[in-house]
């Protein structure tokens, strides 16, 4: 920083971008590395050992999971917090707040900076070391890899013997359809049909007879008008009074 004006230095790293920024993420190394490379500080990289000097998580050392350039923060592996809805997520750190305790010399651009103006001796040393590094790390690749096939070989032979069972059961079923007699056509379902239906008219026709029996048969056309012409008894008795009072 150019200015020792706190807020022009403040301005300068939230707008500086992100290539810069990168850099601010540093942290001091222990005293034996110190000594080693000659250097107070050091840009934090995944894969560093560190060990959190402040916080709740006072004296807790592992491995760097991620390095967040925006937020300026670290994440360590073990140090979590939990969430409202109990899940857990990792604590995000500062960097000011750690100490390197083991550099990660996989990066040989990383172990180019920090042999410049050192000694024979060291550098033969960073690159053994590194070489070690390298190793640990094929090797935990390999191992991730074989998970991951035996993980896929044990997928397939679970579907390989899900399969044979569905192609099995409609084999059963075409040998049971082949082995059961053959039912005859039948022809006689239609002649009950036929049967209710007469027995229904047979029904009806009674029916209608019962009724005719029942209800009184209408008079001819001829007596009713003859029953109109011939006078009642009481019309002859007045018709005889008439005739006497004269």
């Amino acid at each position: 920083m150019i200015s020792a004006k706190p807020r022009k230095q403040r301005k300068k790293m939230f707008n500086a971008p992100l290539h810069k920024k990168r850099k601010f993420i540093g942290a001091h190394l222990e005293e034996n590395l110190l000594l080693k490379y000659d250097k107070r500080a050091v840009p934090v990289v995944k894969g560093d050992t560190v060990r959190v000097m402040r916080g709740s998580f006072r004296g807790h050392e592992d491995k760097i999971v991620r390095v967040d350039v925006k937020k300026r923060c670290i994440e360590i592996e073990g140090i979590t917090m939990s969430k409202a809805d109990g899940n857990k997520i990792a604590k995000p750190i500062h960097s000011s707040n750690v100490i390197i305790t083991k550099l990660n010399l996989t990066d040989k651009w990383r172990r180019r900076n920090l042999e410049r103006n050192l000694s024979e001796d060291t550098k033969k040393e960073i690159e053994a070391e590194a070489k070690e590094q390298i190793k640990v790390v094929e090797e935990e690749i390999k191992k991730e890899e074989l998970e991951k096939a035996r993980r896929e070989a044990e997928e397939e032979s679970e579907e390989e013997i899900e399969e044979p069972i569905e192609k099995e059961e409609p084999e059963k079923i075409k040998e049971e359809e082949i082995k059961k007699p053959v039912p005859k056509k039948e022809t006689e379902k239609p002649e009950p049909k036929k049967k209710e239906e007469t027995t229904k008219k047979s029904q009806t026709k009674s029916k209608k007879e019962e009724m005719k029996k029942i209800k009184p048969a209408k008079k001819p056309a001829t007596q009713k008008k003859n029953e109109k012409k011939t006078p009642s008894k009481s019309t002859k008795k007045k018709e005889e009074k008439k005739w006497t009072n004269i």
